[in-house]
């Protein structure tokens, strides 16, 4: 009898880059454990880990085109595939222009080193500037901050936890994402251990999370107000003389503009807005300021809002203006093997903004991506320029953009689609043709972007474990071959040539840096913790942190009219705030056909403090209607102490309910789209970001559902 063989490698279904020991027997995967010798996750995995062999044996997943006609869809070769394609869209664009093709890639491309390496060179091909990206829908306010405070929209700071004393959660949810921006397997055990050090965990949220529960301390606070919460704390630093700038006091511009902008924002009068006393505001910006290492962090509920900019610039002031920035257990910035920051400011590309404006709605381009919340209407919006074909990579936005029934209209409407996506889901069934790719175990990893925001400097690159079949072709591949549809040339590197490549220009010279080197470390090399680099790693052009950019200060007045209204507390149509949740087994909409992952009770349920379920004459159970201004949905609810009052939630990426797709395990838990209810007009207007968390919505009880 064959023996099982042992593969190591990394998982790619969330950013965590958990190392993994898979056991094995020919084509047969015959167990998933953590790899205890990988010097980032220690072993530790999630239950999304075991799900990579119900994506391999996925008898829905894609392996070979599929065409759209009328009487359904039909299985047709690569060669007619590409072939239709080119002609598509090149028909499309000497017809309308260049710009007809709008393209969107999605939240799993970070997660594919093919994607990352061989999209951009596909979408550059096309001379199109309608790129849509999931980065205007979740992070978009860090990477802002980032290029307007550090001078790169990748240099990011990333949270020092194994040496932290003091952690300052904000509008994330790390126990159950393992760290998002912030790649930090296991998690909740690093969490524990601050508080086993002596040091202490505060957890500011509308919802008494899984990550609160561990924490010395929660506390609620209103959807949307946590900007007024960091400029009090900023208000009271400077007013209680507890400024401490540490080594980067003569790197630094604005501080007194800070100051003079946080005079208006006492804890007394932002207090009661954002649901707290002026005594906790004051007590935490002392907890904070005591601790000899302390770190702000602030995730999805800060950045998908209406002040997402304002909040994220705000995190990183209030971590340098009390000498956390840049220093061990506060805020670091990281040193991969492959440096994307490093490298992309050698072709000059450190982000951009509004260098050109959104044809239909004015709104600023981002590092060359325009709002998703646009797309919709670049659609169906007539006139030069409209977007006339698309192009999805690795995306689902009809679940994951706001207002996904607009979205699905204006898909409806193209005369043309192509999908690179391994399902017939609720977008790529409005493609024309999908083009599926290998995935999970069948693909080399490389973490290109997750080592970018790890909470350790660690390389690991990881060999496909199965052989795909003759039929099925990988993105880089695919992509390749588009590239040269367009451009008449040949890319002559394949995915492991680039990045042997790439690793020439690395950080680390011990060992030397190669694809031969990695694959001799299969568990992993540990170039050890973060360390401090400024003022040599920015990229501003005087070497100094920019703590008050005038975007950011003039933003400030959109905020003040915002707390006069909160001051009014007017009677809504609409008296809910609305905010989502992340579940362990699920990340966005890109897991629900694996039965390991949905088994369970129904886990798309709306939270609802019991004062608001007794007001409503609510049951536990009962299905609700929820509605807002652009839609609505049915679905039961959970009552729960567990969320604030006046607050409800829903978990994002569900809704599998739609007609068209062939999902079979998904469908059988359909759930509802959160996004059957968010407004794609609202948006933070600083960045273009999405502004999900906190939408009005009105419950109602449904009888006989």
């Amino acid at each position: 009898m064959e023996e099982f063989k042992t593969h190591y490698r990394t998982c790619n279904l969330c950013e965590s880059m958990c190392g993994l020991e898979i056991k094995y027997m020919d084509t047969t995967v015959i167990s998933i454990k953590g790899d205890k010798k990988d010097p980032l996750s220690r072993g530790h995995i999630c239950p999304k880990a075991t799900a990579l062999t119900d994506l391999y044996t996925d008898k829905d997943r894609l392996k070979t085109p599929i065409k759209r006609t009328k009487n359904g869809w039909v299985s047709i070769s690569w060669e007619d595939a590409f072939d239709e394609i080119e002609t598509a869209l090149k028909r499309i664009q000497k017809k309308y222009g260049k710009n007809a093709i709008g393209s969107y890639r999605g939240n799993p491309t970070v997660h594919n080193i093919g994607l990352m390496l061989f999209g951009a060179p596909f979408l550059q091909s096309l001379g199109s500037n309608q790129k849509y990206t999931a980065t205007s829908i979740d992070q978009l306010p860090h990477h802002f901050a980032s290029l307007y405070m550090f001078g790169h929209y990748l240099m990011l700071p990333i949270p020092d936890i194994d040496r932290t004393d003091f952690m300052l959660i904000m509008g994330g949810n790390p126990a159950v994402s393992n760290g998002s921006i912030m790649t930090a397997p296991d998690f909740a055990n690093r969490l524990k251990a601050i508080k086993k050090r002596g040091g202490k965990v505060v957890v500011i949220d509308p919802r008494y999370t899984e990550t609160a529960k561990i924490a010395n301390k929660h506390h609620y606070i209103k959807p949307g107000t946590d900007a007024l919460l960091l400029l009090a704390l900023i208000h009271v630093i400077f007013e209680e003389n507890l400024l401490n700038l540490a080594h980067l006091k003569m790197h630094t511009n604005g501080l007194e503009t800070i100051k003079e902008v946080a005079k208006n924002y006492t804890p007394k009068k932002v207090a009661t807005i954002i649901g707290f006393t002026s005594e906790e505001i004051q007590q935490l910006a002392y907890d904070f300021t005591a601790s000899k290492t302390a770190v702000c962090y602030g995730r999805l509920g800060l950045s998908t809002q209406e002040f997402g900019g304002l909040c994220q610039w705000l995190v990183n002031v209030l971590n340098c203006i009390t000498g956390n920035l840049d220093s061990e257990g506060g805020a670091l910035f990281t040193k991969p093997a492959i440096d994307i920051v490093g490298l992309s400011k050698m072709t000059g590309k450190t982000g951009s903004f509004n260098k050109r404006q959104s044809r239909v709605h004015k709104l600023p381009e981002f590092t060359g991506e325009f709002p998703v919340a646009t797309l919709a209407d670049e659609i169906l919006t007539p006139g030069e320029g409209q977007i006339k074909a698309m192009i999805t990579i690795a995306g689902n936005p009809v679940l994951s953009a706001p207002n996904g029934k607009q979205l699905e209209k204006a898909l409806e409407s193209l005369e043309f689609m192509v999908s690179l996506d391994i399902y017939l889901n609720e977008t790529t069934k409005y493609a024309t043709i999908i083009l599926p790719t290998t995935t999970g175990l069948e693909t080399p990893l490389y973490d290109l972007v997750f080592h970018q925001f790890a909470i350790k400097n660690t390389a690991k690159y990881s060999e496909a474990l199965f052989e795909k079949t003759a039929e099925q072709k990988h993105d880089w591949e695919i992509l390749k071959e588009l590239t040269k549809r367009f451009t008449g040339k040949e890319n002559s590197l394949n995915l492991e040539q680039t990045l042997d490549y790439m690793l020439q220009f690395s950080n680390y010279k011990n060992p030397k840096l190669s694809i031969s080197t990695l694959k001799e470390h299969p568990h992993g090399i540990d170039f050890g913790s973060l360390k401090p680099q400024l003022p040599n790693r920015l990229f501003t052009t005087d070497k100094k942190i920019e703590l008050a950019h005038p975007l950011f200060i003039a933003d400030l007045e959109r905020l003040n009219k915002k707390l006069k209204l909160l001051k009014i507390n007017a009677i809504s149509k609409f008296p809910f705030s609305l905010i989502g949740r992340r579940h362990l087994r699920s990340n966005n909409s890109w897991m629900h056909n694996s039965i390991r992952l949905v088994k369970g009770k129904n886990r798309c349920t709306l939270l609802i403090n019991p004062i608001d379920a007794n007001s409503l004459n609510l049951k536990e159970g009962q299905f609700v209607k929820v509605s807002s201004d652009v839609g609505q949905v049915k679905l039961p609810i959970e009552i729960t102490n567990n969320i604030m009052y006046g607050v409800v939630s829903i978990p994002h990426g569900w809704g599998h309910h739609r007609k068209g797709t062939n999902m079979k395990t998904a469908q059988q838990h359909a759930g509802i789209s959160f996004n059957d209810l968010t407004n794609e007009q609202n948006i933070d207007n600083l960045t273009g970001n999405a502004d999900f968390s906190g939408t009005k919505v009105k419950i109602e009880g449904v009888k006989g559902v």
